[in-house]
Parts: structure tokens; C-alpha cells; sequence
């Protein structure tokens, strides 16, 4: 399956380009944890993108330096290709749990270059795009899009 990204992805590139790396490790966390579900069904045993997501956030609240989040980051990685080889059913389930790791792996990594941000939400977009029926694959890539907007629209007010 292909992925397609919904036009609002170009406002939210716009937007993300004006938050500060904090603000953008929260975000991605958000977007990273969206899509932790499709994961997790495949791959129930395996905590590495669950524990990358929160050394985001603990990244942010200052309890563990950068390379520890760097070190999370790179463990959920080594998960999403793990999934690719052992996910319990079908291609699309290997595709969307491994993009769903991958969207963790760089939740983690906004902690060393802001710019892992955008990465985390594309790779949310495409397990949700992933997940569906391929007939509602757009639908959901533009559903999982505008909800990141939203999402990073809230906490570029509120934080």
C-alpha cells in the first residue's frame, strides 16, 4: 500500500517550525502514542516504543539527559524492525505496528533534533493509513492528520 499525506501535513509543517523543542517532543509523544495501540497488538510483549515515548516526556520534565532519550529512541527503532519480522498476521499488520514503533522512535529522538518531530507524526499518519482497509486509507490519513493539527495547535497555546 502506498502512502498518501493529507494536504494539512504543509500547515503543520508550518507550525512546527515556530515551537520550541520541548513543545515539539510533547507533540510528538502525543502523535507517537495516538498510533502505540497498533503496535502493541501485534508485538503485546515488547514495552521499547511505549518506553521511548515516555523518555520523551521525561526528557522534557528534566529527569533524564538527551542521550538517554536518544538511547529509547533507537530501541524502539530496533522494535519497529523487529515487528516487520515477527508481527502475528498479515503484511498490512507488520506495516502499520512498525510504522507505529518508528513514530515512537522519533517521539524519543525530538529530545536530541527538534526535527524528529515531523518524522514521529508522519510516521503516525501512515500506521493509521496502514491500519485501514485500503479504500480508507486517505480518509484515515487525513482523520490522524487533523487530529495532530489540532493536537499541536493546542499545546503551541497552551504550554
Amino acid at each position: 500500500m502506498k502512502f498518501a499525506d493529507a494536504s494539512v501535513s504543509k500547515s503543520i509543517a508550518e507550525l512546527v517550525s515556530k515551537q520550541n523543542q520541548k513543545k515539539l517532543v510533547l507533540w510528538a509523544a502525543e502523535c507517537a502514542e495516538h498510533v502505540l495501540p497498533y503496535f502493541e497488538e501485534a508485538c503485546p510483549n515488547d514495552h521499547r516504543p511505549r518506553e521511548a515515548i515516555e523518555a520523551g516526556r521525561a526528557w522534557v520534565r528534566g529527569e533524564i539527559v538527551m542521550s538517554e532519550a536518544r538511547t529509547a529512541a533507537f530501541a524502539a527503532h530496533a522494535a519497529a524492525r523487529d515487528a516487520d519480522q515477527t508481527a502475528v498476521s498479515a503484511v498490512v499488520n507488520r506495516l502499520h505496528s512498525c510504522a507505529a514503533a518508528r513514530a515512537a522512535g522519533h517521539a524519543a529522538a525530538t529530545a536530541h533534533v527538534a526535527g524528529h518531530a515531523v518524522h514521529a507524526a508522519t510516521y503516525a499518519a501512515k500506521a493509521a493509513a496502514y491500519a485501514a482497509e485500503a479504500k480508507d486509507a486517505d480518509a484515515n490519513t487525513t482523520k490522524e492528520r487533523e487530529w495532530q493539527y489540532q493536537r499541536l495547535l493546542d499545546i503551541a497555546v497552551t504550554t
